[in-house]
């Protein structure tokens, strides 16, 4: 346990970390668990797939926007401030002020965009035509209501997050994520691929709700005095909506990115729309996993004892340090063994091992800044819990210029020059956003060391990570060559299984600490 500024005591962050990431786990695999059904059922070189991917984005838009990105950095340090000073009146009035502005103004860009969901359609997906196009902007309308929801489930996420309710709220997608697989399962058998694609949507619009409900009483449980108010004369909620912009412009500025990869994508061959999104839900789970919980246990913690900055410095490195273990594994392995994740994961139905190896290009190619990105979200949690917001806006405004220029230059003519299929393409993507998140997070750490003082991984520390995980890699490739043609789930088992333990037990010989960490904290889970 640690001292907060105002006496109380607050849990330690690598449990608060562990919390999140076991949530942030159970609701990947709930993901990663409806991606396979959706693979079993649409297949990778459909316009179905490609119009529920591609549609899926919009109000992903509103809901990152909104979100857990913009509301926790603006939120989360004025309300737990609040909390950890004992004043838990003045935050819960906070906390209601904040639930009503938000409320009104996501209920409008919903309404906006259900209106203006062909217009949309346009800027995010230009290469889509006739059918395509149509089923597409049907999708989009119906799940404009359920990213509302989820915006909510996202304020909720800050109140729990401020009293160290930390499970709950990021295992609630588990519950968007099962209504999904619900409808799939009852639906995908016997209907047509476009009907289902929107029965999907409607799936998905329950989910949230479901995601929204279980979280409700929970805070009326640590919020007592919550009230719901239009509170605009409180200080405390002035601050939260000036903070809340440049966020949410930085926040946009990042959704552009992904946008542009998305109306890139949708220039490719029908695929590359489905097969990025299914790399990025890939990928993107060692960064929920390891980068978001640290920045997400670590934000309300940091913001608490802001000013000292020997102790910033400290929990920051300390956070790099959990991150680049489990990172730089999780990057060797999509860039050696991408292909058996892949199958494993996806390989059913109608999406076949040609379409896994396609997956794996995409993943190859994000592994080039995926500790970049990971590092990045502890970094940026560092200057919101500073109360600084319009830092990490500038350096997010360099990274999705150079995402747009590159991302053009990689995804469409370099694969004519290097006479590839234009397919691969969305590879080319993932690598050239890689390239710009690592642009970003130097600037971050440049800027935040001549403010609080040196922070940063070790170049010996960082070395041996990656010589671990490469050694194994090795051996799991040994061991993919060597036995025969197997179910892929099995053949993950025999491949990542020994490439896992190899890396734990050449870092635990190397006596790094974070190895020894995780094996005591499983050992404790076995008791």
């Amino acid at each position: 346990m640690t001292a907060a500024p105002g006496g109380a005591r607050q849990p330690r962050t690598g449990r608060s970390a562990f919390l999140v990431a076991t949530g942030i786990l159970w609701s990947r695999l709930a993901g990663l668990v409806r991606l396979r059904v959706f693979s079993h059922y649409f297949g990778l070189e459909s316009d179905a797939a490609d119009a529920f991917n591609a549609a899926f984005r919009i109000p992903n838009f509103l809901q990152n926007l909104f979100g857990e990105g913009a509301l926790s950095a603006s939120f989360i340090p004025v309300y737990a401030a609040l909390v950890a000073r004992g004043e838990r009146r003045d935050a819960d009035r906070v906390a209601g002020a904040v639930a009503t502005l938000l409320a009104l103004a996501v209920a409008i860009l919903v309404l906006v965009g259900v209106l203006a969901t062909p217009v949309l359609i346009a800027a995010i997906a230009p290469g889509f035509t006739g059918e395509k196009r149509d089923l597409t902007i049907q999708i989009v309308r119906v799940l404009f209501p359920g990213a509302g929801l989820l915006v909510l489930s996202a304020w909720c996420l800050g109140v729990l997050n401020s009293h160290h309710r930390f499970l709950l709220s990021y295992t609630a997608p588990v519950m968007w994520n099962a209504a999904m697989i619900a409808t799939l399962v009852i639906f995908g058998s016997h209907t047509p691929l476009p009907r289902l694609a929107v029965l999907l949507a409607w799936g998905s619009v329950a989910g949230s709700a479901l995601q929204f409900a279980v979280q409700v009483p929970v805070v009326f449980t640590v919020a007592k005095d919550l009230r719901f108010t239009l509170d605009l004369a409180s200080e405390h909620v002035r601050i939260v909506a000036r903070n809340f912009v440049p966020v949410f412009i930085s926040r946009g500025v990042v959704q552009v990115s992904a946008y542009v990869d998305a109306l890139l994508a949708s220039l490719l061959p029908t695929g590359a729309v489905t097969g990025l999104s299914n790399a990025q839900l890939l990928y993107t789970l060692p960064v929920s996993l390891f980068g978001m919980s640290v920045a997400a246990a670590e934000l309300p913690a940091m913001s608490g004892a802001a000013v000292d900055h020997a102790a910033l410095r400290a929990r920051l490195d300390a956070g790099l340090r959990q991150i680049a273990f489990f990172v730089v594994p999780s990057a060797v392995a999509f860039l050696a063994l991408g292909d058996i994740v892949a199958a494993a994961l996806l390989q059913t139905g109608r999406f076949r091992h040609e379409d896994a190896v396609y997956v794996w290009g995409i993943l190859a190619g994000s592994a080039v800044g995926l500790l970049a990105s990971t590092l990045g979200r502890l970094y940026s949690s560092t200057y919101y819990a500073l109360r600084d917001t319009r830092t990490p806006l500038r350096f997010a405004l360099v990274r999705v210029v150079l995402t747009t220029i590159l991302g053009y230059l990689f995804a469409i003519p370099l694969p004519r020059w290097l006479g590839l299929d234009p397919l691969w393409g969305a590879a080319g993507l993932t690598a050239s956003a890689g390239i710009a998140g690592w642009v970003e997070m130097l600037l971050l750490r440049s800027s935040l060391n001549a403010r609080i003082g040196q922070t940063g991984l070790p170049a010996e520390y960082v070395a041996k990570l990656w010589t671990c995980a490469t050694a194994a890699a090795a051996g799991g490739w040994g061991i993919k060559r060597a036995i025969p043609t197997l179910h892929p789930v099995l053949t993950a088992i025999l491949v990542l299984g020994p490439y896992g333990l190899t890396f734990f037990a050449m870092t635990f010989a190397l006596k790094i600490p974070e190895a020894t960490t995780a094996i005591q904290r499983v050992a404790r889970l076995k008791r």
